[in-house]
C-alpha cells in the first residue's frame, strides 16, 4: 500500500488570535470615538453657553443703552433739573412705580422709571445701589466744581463758562450678563448770532432807568444785577466774562436818549442807522424758516402761565403779521419767547434766555432780562421804565439747549462688564 501523502497547502493556521486582536483594536477605535463624541459635545455645550453669554451680553448692553435714553428724556423734559449750584446733586431713576420710589439724600432725586408697566427692560435696579441709573454732573477731582463744555475756549472743558457736563451710568442686565454704561453728554447748544444786547428795527428812545449792557455775562448772573447800570451799586461787572461782547443797542433808525439811563458795549455803547436787520428770528437763531418754525412748535393764543421752554404766542397764527397784544404780569421765565405781536411786560418781569418781539415792545414796571431780546417795532420803543437788558451768550446757549435742544456724546464707555 502507498502511503499517504502530506497536504499540499500545508497545516491550517489557528484563527483565534487574529479573531482576539481584532476585537481589542475594534473596543479601542470605539473607546476613542466615544472619547472624541464627548469632547465634541462638550465643545459644542461650551460654545452654545459662550453664544449664549454673548448673546445676553449683547442683549444687555442694549438694555443699558435704553437707560440712558431714558435719561436723556428726562433731562428734555424737564423731570431732571440738577441745580448747578451743588456739584454733588444727582438724580437716580428706580425700576419702580410712581409713588415706590426709595428715599435718598439731600442732594439727590429720586424718580421712578417711565417704562410702561409689563415691559421693563432691566436698566435700573428698584431700590438703592450702585446699580441704579444715575444722572450727575461731570466734577473735578475733590467734588467742588462742574465741568462745562465752551466751543469757544481752548480746551473746551473748564470750570468757569459753558454748558454744564451730565454723567449717566446705566447697567444693563439679561441673565447673568451685566454690562454698564457710563457717557458725558452736553445738550446740543443752538448758536445765536445777536447784533447788540438789545437790536431794533425802529427808533430807540431810552429814559428812565433803562440799562442795556453789551458785555457778555455769566450765565449765573444773579438776578437784578446791573439794573442800576454798570458804575454804580450792584454793578454787573463782577460776572462779565471778558469775550465774545457786543453793542449795547443796534438799530436801523435812531437812538435818543441820556441822563438816566446807561449803555454799555464793544465796540460802542450803541449803534445807529445801521442796516441788515433779520428777514425773521431764524436768522437770528442760524436756521432756515422751515427749520425754525418746526422747532418753534404750535402758537399760544392766550397769555401762558409758564414762560420755561420755548414760547410762541400769536393771536391768530398768521406768521409775522404782528397781530394781536399780550400782557404778562410778574412773570419768571427761561427759554425762548416769541411774540408775533405786540409785548406789555408790567410788574416785576424776569427773563433768562431770547426775547423776540415781531411788534412793539412796552414796559410797564420793572424787568430784567439775561440774555438778549430783539424788538422788530411798528413805532418807536421806548424804554422808560426799569428796564434792564444784559447780554449773556452763554444764558442763551444754554436756555435753548435746556428747553430746545438735542444732545452731543462727548465720550462713552463700556465699565467693567461681567456675570453678577
Amino acid at each position: 500500500m502507498r502511503a499517504a501523502e502530506p497536504n499540499a497547502a500545508g497545516p491550517v493556521p489557528d484563527r483565534g488570535g487574529e479573531r482576539g486582536m481584532a476585537l481589542v483594536v475594534a473596543l479601542l477605535i470605539l473607546c476613542l470615538l466615544s472619547t472624541l463624541g464627548a469632547t465634541l459635545m462638550a465643545s459644542l455645550g461650551t460654545e452654545r453657553k459662550i453664544v449664549g453669554h454673548a448673546e445676553r451680553s449683547a442683549q444687555a448692553l442694549d438694555a443699558a443703552e435704553a437707560g440712558v435714553g431714558e435719561a436723556l428724556a428726562r433731562i428734555r423734559s424737564g423731570e431732571i433739573r440738577l441745580p448747578e449750584s451743588n456739584p454733588r446733586a444727582a438724580a437716580q431713576i428706580f425700576l419702580c412705580r410712581e409713588g415706590g420710589e426709595p428715599r435718598l439724600g439731600p442732594d439727590s432725586t429720586s424718580l421712578a422709571t417711565r417704562q410702561p408697566d409689563g415691559a421693563w427692560l432691566d436698566y435700573s435696579a428698584a431700590g438703592r445701589g450702585e446699580g441704579a441709573l444715575t444722572v450727575s454732573f461731570k466734577t473735578d477731582a475733590a467734588g467742588a466744581s462742574i465741568y462745562r463744555y465752551d466751543g469757544n475756549l481752548l480746551p473746551p472743558l473748564n470750570t468757569r463758562t459753558g454748558l454744564p457736563v451730565y454723567v449717566i451710568r446705566s447697567t444693563g442686565r439679561v441673565g447673568g450678563a451685566r454690562e454698564r454704561i457710563v457717557t458725558e453728554v452736553i445738550q446740543k447748544p443752538i448758536e445765536v448770532q445777536l447784533h447788540a444786547a438789545l437790536g431794533a428795527d425802529t427808533d430807540i428812545e431810552f429814559g428812565g432807568n433803562a440799562a442795556v449792557c453789551g458785555h457778555d455775562h455769566l450765565g449765573s448772573t444773579p438776578d437784578l444785577a446791573g439794573a442800576n447800570g454798570r458804575e454804580r451799586i450792584g454793578s454787573c461787572v463782577p460776572y462779565e466774562t471778558g469775550i465774545s461782547s457786543l453793542p449795547g443797542s443796534w438799530t436801523t433808525g435812531s437812538t435818543r436818549g441820556g441822563g438816566g439811563p446807561t449803555r454799555a458795549g464793544v465796540p460802542e455803547a450803541g449803534l445807529s442807522s445801521q442796516s441788515g436787520f433779520y428777514a425773521g428770528p431764524w436768522e437770528a437763531l442760524g436756521m432756515e424758516r422751515g427749520e425754525f418754525y418746526a422747532w418753534l412748535g404750535a402758537a399760544e393764543r392766550s397769555e401762558p402761565r409758564d414762560l420755561v421752554g420755548v414760547v410762541h404766542l400769536d393771536r391768530d397764527a398768521i406768521p409775522q403779521d404782528r397781530s394781536g397784544g399780550f400782557v404778562l404780569r410778574g412773570v419768571r421765565g427761561e427759554g425762548m419767547l416769541y411774540v408775533d405781536g405786540d409785548l406789555t411786560l408790567r410788574d416785576d418781569f424776569v427773563y433768562r434766555g431770547l426775547i423776540y418781539v415781531e411788534g412793539d415792545l412796552k414796559v410797564e414796571g420793572r424787568a430784567w432780562i439775561l440774555g438778549g431780546l430783539v424788538v422788530c417795532g411798528k413805532a418807536r420803543l421806548k424804554l422808560d421804565g426799569g428796564t434792564t437788558v444784559l447780554y449773556s451768550r452763554e444764558a442763551i446757549t444754554r436756555a435753548l439747549a435746556s428747553h430746545g435742544g438735542q444732545f452731543t456724546t462727548l465720550s462713552w464707555r463700556q465699565e467693567q462688564p461681567g456675570a453678577e
